[in-house]
């Protein structure tokens, strides 16, 4: 009896590892077309490759944080358009232009932080993770999923901005304002935001494998 739920544990280890080995591959796989297509930010590549080579972890999806002009015809996220954007500092006249320029919705002035999902083989793994994250000094994130056979992380920046700035052809905001007030918090926002990203690759480098 005994050796009979020995052999029944056993089997099921290898079925649960099995399927972590199967939706690993499918991810990396999907990463890796991402990555050929240029998909992939630039500032995300070393991460994500790096956790995509190890034996217990897989990115699922990830963003390295932007600056971006998001024109809103509507309440959906489809209705949603990018009328620029950047993954990087931007200059007082390439903010310029793309609020000269025109638009029908409702244009936003947007900076969103790094937002990384990593899938891990076991809770002990899905712990490598939180310490790193803690260690770079990130303060967002945590475990989105606990199953037998899956752990998932999301790991998120907190700095962001979002504000309506045009409607149409209605100024809501000054173009003073906008250069001398909101351009530098925003490039002082993404610059602090790569940063912490690095500093986050780091960290997880030391623990994963």
């Amino acid at each position: 009896m005994v050796k009979g739920l020995l052999i029944g544990e056993k089997m099921q280890k290898t079925e649960q590892e099995g399927r972590f080995e199967m939706i690993k591959a499918r991810h990396k796989a999907t990463y890796q077309t991402a990555l050929l297509q240029g998909k992939v930010d630039e500032q995300m590549r070393e991460l994500c490759s790096f956790i995509a080579g190890t034996k217990g972890f897989y990115t699922s999806s990830c963003c390295s944080g932007r600056i971006m002009l998001l024109e809103k015809r509507g309440e959906k996220k489809k209705e949603n358009f990018f009328h620029r954007k950047w993954h990087r500092e931007i200059t007082k006249e390439e903010l310029l232009e793309g609020f000269k320029e025109k638009i029908k919705g409702e244009l936003w002035f947007k900076v969103e932080p790094f937002i990384l999902h990593i899938g891990c083989k076991t809770l002990e793994d899905a712990n490598k993770i939180l310490s790193a994250m803690k260690k770079a000094g990130v303060k967002r994130g945590g475990i989105m999923i606990a199953q037998k056979e899956k752990f998932l992380i999301e790991l998120q920046g907190t700095a962001s901005i979002g504000l309506p700035i045009k409607k149409a052809e209605k100024e809501l905001v000054t173009e003073q304002y906008l250069t001398h007030s909101v351009l530098g918090k925003a490039n002082t926002f993404i610059s602090n935001n790569y940063k912490r990203l690095k500093k986050l690759e780091e960290e997880l480098s030391k623990d994963l494998e």
